[in-house]
């Protein structure tokens, strides 16, 4: 039995040794699960022409402000500055924080600006587009079936990012290559 238990703590302190790509792998996984989906979802944002990436389409409004947007009848210009500010940082940071992520880049700040965007995400889904009323939509946690959009997949999603603030991007990372020039251990 000694030798069980010697030849398993063995083992274990060689897995262990690996915890070091434990961040290349969740930006792997956050790249092939979730990158193409928030790109997707922000080119649904922008506006017409060569620089819709500084206007808003109306889709937009609709996915960020449903129920505001509704009561001005879907009329754009009559929301205010402060509203299309956010469609438009909103717009923004779901090209730039995804691309942060799996360039290695910021990657802490990054990961934790897209915790607070899928928080907010998933508020307006469930406030704002009505999902609460629907439980299939907010799913249930310790209820065997792992497919509810909201709790059961948001979930792994944050706990992906969460892994990315604390430990931040890895050995293959653009923070691990610019850390010496910037003077500090990432």
């Amino acid at each position: 039995m000694n030798t069980l238990i010697k030849l398993y703590n063995s083992a274990s302190l060689g897995i262990e040794k690996l915890d070091t790509f434990l961040p290349t792998l969740a930006r792997f996984i956050f790249a092939a699960t979730l990158l193409i989906y928030f790109w997707n979802s922000a080119k649904t944002k922008l506006g017409d022409g060569l620089f819709g990436i500084l206007s808003s389409s109306s889709g937009a409004y609709v996915q960020i402000f449903p129920r505001v947007f509704e009561a001005v009848g879907y009329d754009s210009s009559q929301l205010s500055l402060f509203q299309h500010l956010i469609v438009l940082a909103g717009t923004w940071a779901e090209f730039i924080l995804p691309a942060l992520i799996v360039l290695g880049l910021l990657t802490r700040l990054a990961a934790l600006g897209m915790i607070g965007f899928v928080t907010l995400q998933s508020l307006t889904d469930l406030y704002g587009h009505g999902g609460i009323q629907h439980p299939e939509t907010l799913g249930a946690w310790f209820d065997r079936i792992p497919d509810g959009v909201i709790l059961d997949q948001r979930a792994f999603w944050v706990f992906l990012l969460v892994l990315l603030v604390i430990k931040g991007a890895g050995p293959i990372s653009l923070d691990r290559l610019l850390a010496p020039r910037l003077g500090s251990k990432m």
